[in-house]
């Protein structure tokens, strides 16, 4: 696992004193949406689907921050829509890091190199930008021509300027191992982002393009095939090893949606940001008023094809906590990932 070594000690700390405290539910990541407005249409998001007058709201910079302070969660993802739309995400950035959270800002890159000169490098934060492919995969995914070319430039500058940079891409039907390899490959070598996230595309009922999802099987076979080789373990991937063994079939664990809640301008969403069966304005309501037990594969039909990392990376991280076994091996991939 790549995450710096600094980050790892602090959620680690993290889990052992929830652990301490006996609470069997807690977040792990806060999922931020202070925007749905978005300047590109992916084919695999339904975040533009709202209302024109859904779309024009910016969540106050206040709302935002205590939400991630009401959940107590040690990490930040800032997504939405596009983050850096909203006219205020510099404050909110700059609130959270200053209040030591891990903050991870989301973006598709096309305002990055323009609004760089607003953001401070800090170990406490990176901008994570969404690359689905190399250049003709990439830019078929987002409906728009370019857009690769100028995320490649905004990461190539944002690293110049000392900011961390991580990657989201994304895998479809469409994908095949090779094709996850060149990415992988382009952004591990050629780019060197710092770490990069693997996410099978889910069936999420608002995108557009419904015809292009992954089933569990294909997930496996997909993964396992592009792990081969030696892959997983050159490539800098954010992620626990248990859930790169439960992407390609080694391992299987139930949701724990719960880890990673989802805030937006709407309140807390349930059960995850994946699926809307309504809002609630506080955390805690999110966690007591939620039935955990109905949602996961083999519970409810929405979740038969799902291995989203918001679902299931939360489930490995705690397996790992709980095996001394699994637990070194962690540690010793994040040295390892931090020596290189």
């Amino acid at each position: 696992m790549a995450m710096p070594l600094r980050q790892s000690i602090r959620v680690g700390t993290y889990l052992f004193e929830q652990k301490m405290r006996k609470r069997d539910k807690f977040p792990l990541i806060v999922e931020l949406e202070p925007l749905f407005a978005c300047n590109l249409k992916c084919e695999g998001c339904g975040k533009i689907q709202h209302p024109a007058g859904v779309l024009k709201q910016r969540m106050p910079v206040a709302q935002a921050v205590g939400a991630v302070l009401e959940s107590g969660a040690p990490m930040v993802s800032i997504a939405g829509g596009e983050p850096l739309m909203h006219p205020q995400i510099d404050e909110i950035v700059r609130q959270l890091v200053a209040r030591r959270k891990y903050v991870f800002l989301c973006t598709n890159a096309m305002l990055l190199r323009k609004k760089l000169e607003k953001f401070t490098p800090s170990r406490y934060f990176a901008f994570a930008v969404h690359i689905d492919g190399m250049r003709e995969r990439h830019d078929e995914s987002v409906a728009k021509e370019g857009v690769f070319d100028e995320a490649v430039a905004a990461i190539k500058e944002a690293k110049r300027r000392g900011f961390r940079v991580t990657t989201n891409s994304t895998f479809f039907n469409t994908d095949t191992p090779q094709t996850i390899i060149e990415v992988l490959n382009f952004l591990n070598d050629d780019l060197q982002v710092d770490e990069m996230m693997l996410s099978p595309a889910y069936a999420y009922e608002k995108a557009p393009d419904q015809e292009h999802f992954l089933g569990v099987e294909q997930t496996r076979e997909l993964f396992k095939k592009a792990f081969a080789g030696g892959n997983r373990g050159r490539w800098r991937l954010n992620h626990s090893p248990l859930f790169l063994d439960f992407l390609e079939g080694k391992a299987d664990f139930p949701c724990t949606a719960w880890a990673i809640p989802n805030y937006s301008l709407f309140g807390w969403q349930r059960p995850c940001y994946l699926m809307s069966d309504g809002y609630v304005p506080t955390y805690r309501q999110l966690i007591e008023e939620t039935d955990w037990e109905k949602y996961g594969r083999g519970k409810d039909p929405r979740c038969a094809n799902c291995m989203a990392h918001c679902g299931y990376e939360p489930t490995a991280v705690l397996a790992t906590m709980g095996s001394l076994k699994e637990s070194l091996r962690a540690a010793r991939e994040t040295v390892a990932g931090n020596r290189d």
